[in-house]
């Protein structure tokens, strides 16, 4: 094979898929700047919808959940509370719906060349986190207008934000497939997406839910990675919920290995279908 070439042969590919991955790595941010231009074209606000949704929600949710039902904040400002679970949540949110519609999106591109097509869903997640890095700018504003220090925890953010970024990926993987059989799909992820956002603990603490049903609420992956956050950001105000991590990693594990399998199961059959 000449450098620079890449020679399909008949169930060759299928033993250098993964290994492939890395040869089309450039397609990786290829895709991702494409999606992230289509995004915001002709769009009034343009990148700023990506601080405008997490910021408004954490308005909405710091006044009915702070100053309505008046949950226990530990000490800490409202907003700030609501807007380092909202960070995680919103990546989470856009990394899953956009992963699991990737396929149907680029279609026509997958019928036209070869190319290992769990790259579609994954680069998807690449465009949620610049949508991230922009959004923590917010929180930036947020704890010099509070002036709250953020603790030496903080360097462990990545650390969560990697089980986030696991979390969305499996989850987006398996249902991008199946999104390809069962159309039915485009309008299920919205609805367990907006479910989601209200059995996460983003407007409150998750110290609220009563203790016999922690262990089936900690099922919900990205309620490790909310507390998580938390812990970095505010430190002793949040402890670290061990369990809740714990549970978050064993649940995101499942998540990817299912979601890698029954994607490279179905792979083969996604253009005939399509």
């Amino acid at each position: 094979m000449k450098t620079g070439q890449i020679i399909i042969e008949a169930g060759k590919t299928e033993k250098q898929y993964f290994s492939d991955l890395w040869s089309y790595r450039e397609l990786f941010f290829f895709l991702a700047w494409r999606d992230f231009l289509v995004r915001y074209k002709q769009t009034a606000f343009g990148v700023t919808w990506a601080v405008l949704r997490p910021f408004l929600t954490m308005v909405v949710f710091s006044f009915i959940f702070g100053r309505i039902a008046k949950f226990p904040s530990n000490g800490v400002p409202y907003p700030i509370l609501v807007y380092t679970a909202m960070l995680p949540w919103y990546f989470f949110s856009q990394a899953f719906g956009d992963s699991s519609n990737s396929l149907i999106a680029g279609q026509n591109m997958m019928a036209k060349i070869y190319f290992p097509r769990i790259i579609m869903p994954i680069s998807a997640i690449i465009v949620a986190m610049v949508d991230f890095a922009i959004s923590f700018l917010i929180l930036i504003g947020l704890l010099i207008y509070f002036q709250y220090q953020p603790q030496w925890t903080i360097i462990f953010l990545p650390f969560f934000l990697l089980i986030a970024f696991g979390a969305a990926m499996g989850a987006g993987i398996f249902v991008a497939a199946l999104n390809v059989k069962y159309r039915d799909f485009r309008y299920i992820v919205p609805f367990i997406i907006q479910f989601g956002l209200y059995i996460s603990p983003v407007g409150f603490s998750s110290r609220v839910i009563p203790e016999k049903w922690q262990i089936l609420y900690y099922l919900n992956p990205m309620v490790g990675v909310i507390e998580g956050f938390r812990w970095c950001i505010l430190g002793g105000a949040n402890t670290l919920n061990a369990a809740a991590l714990i549970i978050s990693l064993l649940v995101t594990t499942v998540f990817i290995v299912i979601g890698i399998y029954y994607f490279r199961k179905t792979e083969r059959s996604f253009v005939d279908i399509i």
